[in-house]
């Protein structure tokens, strides 16, 4: 896939409509992950030094085209130090900037027009720049009107963020180091079944963990007591054990599971087998030795692919247990050089911060729900409309 992106184009002078994404958790009003700020930084950077005026364009949370300022990114303005202007559609402020200033635009999705690509609200969005540049992967799964309705007026590229995902992504689908281990985990097999059957046929060993394994289990008859899982998927499941084996992948489901009898981050963990698991029993992270055996097979692959933890990984120290040794697996093999590793989703990435190895994986993606369709071979088109055709 070629994408049209800005290394080659002059931008001094210009008005740059960038998109970027900042979806960023903010508690109290202050930004507790800057993750994707940071991922965006060689971009923004790019286009101040080559003399562009940049209006950054982004959203934050679901405010439902109303504009809620609960979902004000006032505190991304001042964690980034750059002026806020507090609706996206105003352009009085572009009369006043020079070459190399940047400011942010207000949530664009205080604005009906946004999620429903409105054609007048794209071209109201689009007035006034030169350029538009998408450099927010993480949502260009979505045919907003920042996304793809700008791109159909203005000139657009993929910045340096978009343009590294879709290459690595691209690289590892494509051309992957052998043997290739796939983790998928999560809640629900029913938002999950093209990209497993994806990576059931990519993948060499799968394996399936989380609330998605527990409906594995139960549909081959283990018991799951009161945990999360789908009875309605079991069909599903089987399909896809099914389809996996025509594939040659070994699919890997869990071993036993960490346990409680509340659902709370305090509960006492026991860890059982699926055949003593009781009726009252909680399922809430990977067991010890579904644990040990993924550990192993992470040592013996040369290319791994992780989306979903494995528990609730959040509530350190006891329910982090399985999800923190895959993410310190995957890095002490990536240190070594025995190992590419790919990591995407909020949740997955969280866990990775946490434990203190996110720094070491080769690359660690910005998107969720763009990252698993991407994988699934869907056209994405936020970046279908950047294609250099």
């Amino acid at each position: 896939m070629e994408l049209r992106t800005i290394t080659n184009i002059d931008v001094r002078g210009k008005f740059v409509l960038l998109r970027d994404d900042f979806n960023v958790q903010i508690v109290d009003g202050k930004i507790t992950d800057a993750f994707r700020i940071q991922q965006s930084m060689p971009t923004i950077e790019y286009l101040k030094k080559s003399g562009a005026k940049i209006a950054i364009c982004a959203h934050l949370g679901r405010p439902k085209g109303t504009r809620n300022i609960e979902y004000s990114l006032a505190p991304i303005a001042e964690y980034m130090k750059i002026p806020l202007i507090s609706d996206c559609l105003d352009k009085d402020f572009m009369k006043d900037m020079k070459d190399g200033d940047i400011v942010l635009l207000e949530n664009v999705r205080f604005y009906p027009g946004e999620e429903a690509n409105d054609p007048a609200f794209s071209a109201e969005l689009a007035k006034g720049f030169d350029i538009f540049v998408n450099d927010a992967f993480a949502v260009s799964h979505r045919a907003h009107a920042s996304t793809v309705g700008v791109a159909e007026i203005l000139p657009s590229y993929a910045g340096k963020l978009l343009a590294s995902e879709i290459s690595h992504l691209s690289q590892v689908m494509e051309n992957p180091k052998r043997p290739l281990l796939s983790i998928v985990a999560g809640s629900k097999v029913s938002t999950k079944i093209g990209v497993l059957k994806a990576l059931a046929k990519l993948s060499d060993k799968l394996i399936i963990g989380g609330a998605l394994g527990t409906t594995f289990n139960y549909a081959l008859g283990g018991k799951v007591g009161n945990s999360l899982y789908e009875a309605d998927q079991k069909d599903t499941a089987l399909e896809i054990l099914e389809y996996a084996k025509q594939n040659d992948c070994e699919v890997l489901l869990p071993l036993d599971k960490g346990v409680a009898k509340e659902f709370t981050r305090d509960a006492k963990r026991a860890n059982k087998n699926f055949n003593e698991i009781e009726d009252d029993d909680v399922i809430i992270d990977a067991g010890e030795e579904t644990t040990k055996r993924d550990v192993e097979i992470i040592r013996s692959a040369a290319t791994v692919i992780w989306n979903g933890t494995v528990g609730m990984a959040e509530w350190m120290p006891t329910w982090s247990y399985g999800s923190f040794a895959l993410a310190k697996a995957i890095a002490e093999q990536t240190r070594a050089g025995k190992l590419e590793s790919i990591v995407g989703g909020g949740d997955t990435v969280a866990a990775l911060e946490a434990c203190g190895v996110k720094d070491d994986i080769t690359y660690v993606s910005t998107g969720g729900g763009a990252f698993l369709e991407f994988i699934e071979g869907r056209t994405l088109p936020g970046i279908a409309i950047l294609e250099d055709k």
